[in-house]
């Protein structure tokens, strides 16, 4: 196997949705190259699946990392991208969207705008 790019791995960070099958976390570095962060189109309206399914990413996003900058490490690009630009934004002015390394934080604006339900003390899955 090639060298894979490092990573940090978010100890404690939740690896999923449980019951779901979808994923928080990835395991290990893509050996094909590291997965762009872009904004995505959400088709999760309030109520749907998809929708408590972003909303349980953020809580867990927010219950990990405040309102401080993190780094991509081991999130998972697709659960990323469907939140960034809006809830997760870029933390610095040269944001590589194909680095591991990349800072983001929350837009906590917009954030508990669009999901006042991952700001509670408790969010039921």
């Amino acid at each position: 196997m090639a060298n894979l790019p490092d990573m940090t791995k978010h100890r404690g960070f939740p690896g999923g949705m449980p019951g779901t099958g979808i994923q928080f976390t990835i395991r290990r570095a893509n050996p094909k190259g590291v997965t762009p962060i872009k904004a995505l189109p959400r088709r999760g309206r309030p109520g749907t699946k998809e929708h408590r399914i972003d909303a349980a990413f953020l809580y867990a996003l927010w219950q990990h990392f405040g309102d401080q900058p993190f780094e991509r490490g081991n999130l998972d690009a697709a659960r990323l991208n469907l939140l960034f630009g809006r809830e997760v934004v870029a933390a610095e002015k040269d944001f590589d969207p194909t680095s591991y390394e990349a800072l983001l934080v929350i837009n906590e604006k917009v954030a508990r705008q669009n999901f006042p339900e991952s700001f509670e003390d408790e969010f039921e899955v």
